[in-house]
């Protein structure tokens, strides 16, 4: 489970949850049917927090019944008995966040497979082009602009600019956009762009190729970087700061 999704239960299960008594479908109708009119503060403030809430319970949207969801705040707001004690109420939130938890386990580990399997259909194809050289790690790479500078070693601290990207081109990192070149040491990077800049002379631009093993691995980088993806690195190394 995400964290949005889990903030999402904190906030709203305890309201939703309180009292479960759905609508009929005459109540449900009728309440769609409604026009709503903004014509006062109330009014608007009612419909922002409405669509607040919309918001908190879009990560499990599919999990929920939103008649059912409103029949609760309604019976919450009007001070009624809830149909669920605070037992009840704490063992469902956790039956459901457990089983959020599961279904967010098993739809990653479909994507960490799939991943894998693609980035390796992709390397061993990108692999067999000319121009490219695999290392003994999986690495690919090709050189973009050649140079004879030095080369870092591996506890270096570099300066450069590049552009990380995932397989189908969306970019997470890019220097050139901020217009700001990134300097760090190589002993902190991910193992195949560490092993790929060392490669390089200062002054020379390389294209990478990062397996999955060589880059984030199974677990990626929630939200940015999905599991197992291989990656794209156009790096260009700038100099040696140390």
């Amino acid at each position: 489970m995400n964290r949005v999704a889990h903030a999402c239960l904190i906030v709203l299960l305890p309201a939703a949850l309180v009292a479960c008594q759905p609508k009929s479908g005459n109540e449900a109708a009728s309440s769609d049917a409604a026009p709503v009119r903004l014509d006062d503060a109330r009014a608007r403030t009612s419909y922002m927090v409405g669509l607040d809430l919309a918001k908190q319970v879009a990560p499990v949207r599919d999990e929920v019944d939103i008649d059912t969801v409103v029949a609760a705040l309604r019976a919450a707001h009007a001070g009624k008995k809830p149909l669920l004690d605070e037992t009840q109420v704490e063992q469902i939130r956790k039956d459901f966040v457990r089983q959020l938890q599961d279904k967010r386990k098993a739809e990653q580990s479909a994507l960490a497979k799939k991943n894998l399997e693609r980035g390796r259909d992709f390397l061993a194809g990108n692999g067999a082009k000319q121009g490219i050289v695999t290392t003994a790690s999986g690495l690919q790479y090709q050189v973009v602009r050649d140079a004879h500078g030095a080369k870092p070693a591996a506890d270096a601290t570099v300066r450069v600019n590049y552009v990380g990207a995932a397989l189908d081109g969306k970019e997470f990192e890019n220097t050139y956009a901020i217009d700001h070149p990134s300097e760090f040491p190589l002993n902190q990077v991910m193992p195949g762009l560490r092993e790929g800049m060392m490669l390089m002379p200062t002054g020379s631009k390389y294209r990478f190729w990062i397996p999955a093993a060589q880059g984030y691995g199974e677990h990626g980088v929630p939200g940015q970087i999905e599991p197992n993806a291989t990656l794209v690195f156009d790096v260009e190394l700038l100099e040696i700061a140390g």
